[in-house]
């Protein structure tokens, strides 16, 4: 997992949530409010509807966030995070980042591109 989270708040502004995305190249924020993580913002999601058009001048992350956010702890095993992308994705999609969560603190994210650098790891790519 990532331990130095990048993370916004409710009330900032779409536009300025992508801008921090794209600048950190990060594919997602957390949305935090009084250090309680209360909804998430991905790069895709903004971007698509940021191309599209969809938001007005002013719209704000709070009103575009995912609320119901699937999260994992700490000590959870990596198949568990695996099985938690996948159980809880919308269609046939995968979640790509999940928050750590220790005690409903917020202490990390782990995303897809963590999962395939850890599964890497245990046997290297042939050449």
């Amino acid at each position: 997992m990532t331990k130095d989270v990048f993370t916004t708040i409710p009330d900032e502004e779409v536009v300025f949530a992508f801008e921090k995305l794209m600048k950190h190249k990060i594919s997602a924020l957390p949305v935090m409010e009084d250090d309680e993580i209360v909804g998430i913002v991905t790069a895709t999601d903004l971007g698509y509807n940021l191309i599209l058009d969809k938001y007005e001048l002013g719209t704000k992350v709070f009103e575009v966030m995912v609320q119901d956010i699937t999260s994992v702890k700490p000590d959870d095993s990596l198949f568990h995070a695996i099985c938690a992308m996948e159980e809880n994705a919308p269609s046939s999609n995968i979640v790509n980042q999940l928050p750590v969560l220790d005690n409903g603190k917020l202490v990390g994210i782990l995303s897809d591109g963590d999962i395939i650098k850890a599964i890497k790891d245990l046997e290297p790519c042939r050449e």
